[in-house]
């Protein structure tokens, strides 16, 4: 039987499982770690942070009250700890650089999805990646990634629609034959 990741939570809440908790991990570890990479554009950093954010859900330290998914407030989690880093360093959100020397761990997750598509992405303004990333690749609807962005779902919406403009745009300059489908 497959449990919601809103019951697997409840559950760790009411009887300290260890196993919902591992359960939730395993769910969403790759792509909370992916998304965190985003921002902090180290791959040991977002795989620190990712951990960071189940370790706030486990330790109870940020409530989740249940006005949206579990997912939706971990990745939420995870992009306030993210920020709180980058601010910490006094950098600005990332920019994306020509030269981004990428771990083994991230050409293995741009393997699994599509390559091309991510070399496009990460030509991206951050925000417009971001805003594809949860609508597309985790299937957020507009309220959820408006939550996690910190973002009215209009600014979402907006953000998705001048995202999928300016991928297309890379896809087609990167000579990508199906940039018209998209």
């Amino acid at each position: 039987m497959h449990r919601s990741d809103e019951e697997l939570y409840r559950v760790f809440l009411a009887e300290g499982s260890e196993d919902t908790l591992r359960e939730l991990l395993v769910r969403h570890r790759e792509s909370l770690t992916l998304f965190l990479y985003g921002y902090v554009r180290n791959m040991e950093d977002a795989e620190e942070l990712m951990l960071d954010a189940f370790a706030a859900a486990a330790a109870r330290t940020s409530v989740w009250a249940g006005r949206s998914s579990f997912r939706t407030w971990l990745f939420a989690i995870g992009r306030h700890l993210a920020l709180r880093q980058l601010k910490r360093r006094r950098e600005a959100p990332p920019q994306v650089s020509e030269e981004a020397g990428a771990s083994p761990e991230l050409e293995l997750l741009r393997a699994e999805r599509s390559r091309q598509l991510y070399e496009a992405l990460e030509r991206l303004n951050p925000e417009y990646r971001q805003a594809l990333y949860l609508i597309y690749f985790e299937d957020m609807s507009g309220d959820e990634a408006a939550k996690v962005m910190g973002r009215s779902r209009k600014q979402v919406y907006n953000l998705t629609e001048r995202g999928k403009k300016a991928l297309r745009a890379e896809l087609e300059r990167m000579g990508f034959d199906d940039a018209q489908h998209g």
